[in-house]
């Protein structure tokens, strides 16, 4: 009876804990060889869908879950992704449930991707508050938020994490310079797990995203002004 008991209480623990991606609804597929997979809003994008991922549990590794998901985006051919909210009873929708949510997979030739040129986004740590210099501007970050701030012509722009022997990077606004991400951390960010360098810079604290992880942990993180 015990040992009966035991494993239930096992098998209970991993259904409440374990990380689950599903590939669904496979409507077609699209050979390309694209290493992006990039957030968009089908409705202002020409893009062709493909399938719905759903992701069921939560889990605070975020690279680790990129992963999962990006491997199931290849297998139809995506290089697009955009989230799927859950309808309400009463015909509204939900808000974001890490625990539980869904994305649409797309295809999307890469000259009808939408460019935000000289925009800078700042992620916060998943575990951590956190306050961050923006020049003279104090930012206080919650765990698994994230905010954006459009560079202006000729001016310089110091991120800065505040501390004694944090770091610091300088921004400024360049001719067609592609949009930047930065993560803040105070642990070692491994590498990238699903292709390319998805981290590709880290100075100190402060690292530099690739786009597709960085999208998505846009899309898994809440956005503050």
């Amino acid at each position: 009876m015990k040992k009966s008991i035991f494993i239930l209480m096992i098998f209970l623990g991993q259904m409440s804990f374990g990380q689950n991606v599903i590939l669904n609804k496979v409507v077609k597929t699209h050979a390309n060889s694209d290493r992006i997979l990039y957030k968009i809003n089908p409705e202002t994008v020409t893009s062709e869908y493909l399938a719905e991922i759903e992701v069921q549990g939560f889990s605070d590794d975020d690279a680790k879950i990129f992963g999962m998901i990006y491997k199931k985006a290849k297998e139809v051919g995506a290089n697009a992704f955009s989230f799927q909210p859950f309808e309400t009873v009463d015909g509204g929708v939900q808000k974001f449930d890490g625990l539980h949510y869904k994305l649409n997979l797309y295809y999307v030739s890469p000259d009808d991707f939408l460019k935000e040129n000289n925009t800078v986004y700042l992620i916060a740590s998943p575990y951590k508050k956190q306050t961050i210099a923006l020049n003279k501007e104090n930012i206080v970050f919650e765990p698994r938020t994230y905010t954006k701030r459009e560079l202006a012509p000729g001016e310089v722009y110091t991120v800065s994490t505040r501390k004694l022997l944090g770091s610091s990077i300088k921004l400024s606004a360049q001719e067609n310079q592609p949009v930047q991400y930065f993560q803040f951390s105070a642990f070692s960010v491994n590498s990238n797990p699903y292709g390319t360098a998805g981290i590709n810079l880290k100075s100190g604290d402060i690292t530099k995203l690739e786009r597709s992880y960085a999208e998505f942990l846009t899309t898994v993180y809440q956005y503050q002004k």
